[in-house]
């Protein structure tokens, strides 16, 4: 028999690595976790991107806002949005000869030495369009006192449909039919309404004694496609921006 005195033999308890055992990986060697960090990375680069598209677009659109004041196709005045088409203030006015609701026909040389305020509008499908023409009629001594002798409103529908539609609103405003859009292509009145170019929209022509357009406004076009706009409102765009 053996003597065992005074060896000491070595108990590890269970479960306990030993010494030489390989350490576990750190995180930061972790595949996973370097694929994450990488992703975030990712999300945080595209984020700053589209916030910068954000900021950039946002500043072209103020830019723009501002450029439109400033070149004065949209109003200040009234707080109704409008625009200028051509042929503008300084233009001679197209001439023209339609068929009035009155009967006969009207040319715009009937008002020759006369200041007239030309109404293109939708017609029979626009209730409001007629609102407008009642509205300038209650008006009247405000548009005299604004120097104008008459207002002629014109329109694509035919002229005995509007006879009835006159007599109907109890108006006496000369409207005119236009069928063809002869006249509303040369005076562009039919690029600013909601039905396309086949009407026209909501536009005002103020034309001196000469026959030269002294101030234009087409209230009918986007985004607003206004198609009311009340006398005053439209007397105070006038005066703000009438060709002197």
């Amino acid at each position: 028999m053996s003597d065992t005195r005074g060896t000491t033999t070595s108990r590890r308890p269970a479960g306990r690595p030993g010494r030489n055992r390989t350490p576990a990986s750190t995180a930061g060697s972790d595949p996973r976790t370097a694929s994450t960090s990488r992703q975030r990375r990712a999300v945080l680069a595209a984020a700053a991107v589209i916030a910068a598209a954000i900021v950039a677009l946002y500043l072209i659109f103020q830019g723009s806002q501002a450029s439109t004041v400033q070149t004065g196709t949209t109003s200040a005045g009234s707080g109704y949005h409008h625009v200028a088409g051509q042929p503008g203030a300084g233009a001679a006015a197209p001439g023209f000869t339609l068929a009035s609701s009155g009967g006969g026909s009207v040319s715009l040389s009937d008002y020759r030495g006369k200041t007239v305020l030309l109404y293109f509008q939708e017609g029979l499908s626009c209730q409001p369009c007629w609102d407008q023409i009642k509205d300038l009629e209650r008006n009247r001594k405000d548009l005299k006192s604004a120097g104008i002798d008459a207002v002629v409103s014109l329109t694509t529908d035919p002229a005995p449909l509007l006879a009835r539609k006159v007599a109907d609103e109890g108006l006496s405003t000369a409207v005119l039919s236009d069928p063809d859009l002869k006249v509303s292509r040369a005076y562009d009145a039919n690029t600013y309404g909601m039905m396309g170019d086949m009407r026209d929209g909501h536009s005002f022509l103020l034309v001196g004694p000469q026959g030269t357009i002294d101030w234009r406004a087409d209230y009918g076009g986007e985004p607003d496609y206004v198609m009311f706009v009340p006398t005053a409102k439209i007397l105070s765009d006038l005066t703000r921006e009438r060709r002197r």
